[in-house]
């Protein structure tokens, strides 16, 4: 049910204690959690100590702006650059996409980290949290792209993460610090920012974020707390089977439910599988806010845990992807 934030490059002792919590089902790093691989892969192994196998451990690492391991790893530029890419030359786009998405999960994998929260499957038009993050503002284009990174993603051994459902792009707010309301006609939103899902919800992607934006023609709360968005649209209208994800309950705009409580079960009450509260201070009442609840099945978190991975010493070893790194990190300059 939660995925929780840690507070170091090591594991406190209360941290211990909350990765055996009932309802915790995995673990989600930050730069504050990272010095060196080295250390990460100490970190994990510490994890996967005390909790198994089967907790997930995720990070934001869609590159450019949000990478939260740098020293060490590829410098992945944005995703704007592959719609930049796009407008030059579709077909190279799409190669680009599936080698940017590759680097960026065999690396974790490597590490053994399972997924990563990406792609950003939002439209590319001018929201200040997304900015760089999104492919392009034509839905036809950012659905290929999206569909070319999930590639990517599954051939480096993660799963996908499509975010955020049902389109945060055309809202113009930050929702880390302000509401977010996006007043267009569920008609509108339907033929533009849901395209990109839809299409790579047909191509079996395994998870989706919700936006904590709300959409008032379709309802009154953000999508993370609305049974019509999760349980009508995306699960009814749109087919998906996966796992869906709340965002972060600390960012302002998912306040409008009350506190770290109220905010969890607002999640799970509208159909989330799993609620992000990403900073440790708020992890305790989260626990507590499902110590009532069943918890999710190993079973139904299976799609979410990572492939068997190449070691780190083997990806130096790989020609391929000294080629994908050389083309992929070209890019942000020609953008």
């Amino acid at each position: 049910m939660l995925m929780i934030g840690l507070a170091g490059t090591g594991l406190a002792a209360v941290e211990r204690s909350w990765l055996t919590a009932h309802g915790v089902s995995g673990v989600i790093l930050f730069a504050r959690n990272y010095t060196s691989r080295e250390q990460l892969q100490a970190l994990v192994e510490s994890i996967r100590e005390i909790a198994g196998e089967d907790f997930l451990i995720a990070v934001d690492h869609e590159g450019g702006p949000v990478q939260r391991f740098r020293e060490g790893f590829t410098a992945l530029p944005a995703l704007a650059s592959l719609g930049a890419a796009w407008d030059r030359a579709p077909g190279e786009a799409v190669q680009l996409a599936e080698e940017h998405a590759w680097l960026m999960a065999s690396e974790l994998r490597a590490c053994g980290i399972d997924f990563s929260f990406a792609p950003v499957a939002d439209l590319a038009r001018g929201n200040a949290a997304i900015g760089r993050r999104a492919f392009h503002a034509d839905p036809e284009v950012t659905a290929e792209l999206v569909q070319a990174y999930m590639r990517g993603l599954h051939l480096g051994g993660t799963a996908a993460v499509l975010k955020h459902f049902p389109g945060h792009g055309s809202v113009q707010a930050d929702t880390h610090v302000a509401m977010a309301v996006d007043p267009r006609p569920l008609e509108l939103i339907r033929r533009d920012d849901l395209r990109p899902f839809a299409e790579a919800i047909m191509m079996r992607a395994e998870a989706v974020m919700m936006a904590h934006v709300v959409y008032p023609d379709v309802d009154g709360r953000p999508a993370g707390y609305s049974r019509r968005w999760i349980g009508e649209v995306l699960r009814g209208e749109l087919g998906f089977k996966g796992i869906v994800f709340s965002d972060d309950i600390s960012m302002a705009a998912a306040g409008e439910a009350g506190d770290v409580a109220a905010r969890v079960g607002a999640h799970l009450d509208a159909g989330c599988d799993l609620v992000l509260a990403c900073f440790p201070e708020v992890v305790p009442d989260a626990i507590a806010a499902v110590a009532d609840r069943v918890c999710l099945s190993a079973e139904r978190l299976a799609p979410l845990r990572g492939a068997v991975a190449s070691t780190w010493a083997g990806l130096l070893d790989n020609p391929q992807r000294q080629r994908f790194i050389a083309r992929v990190t070209a890019l942000e300059s020609l953008s």
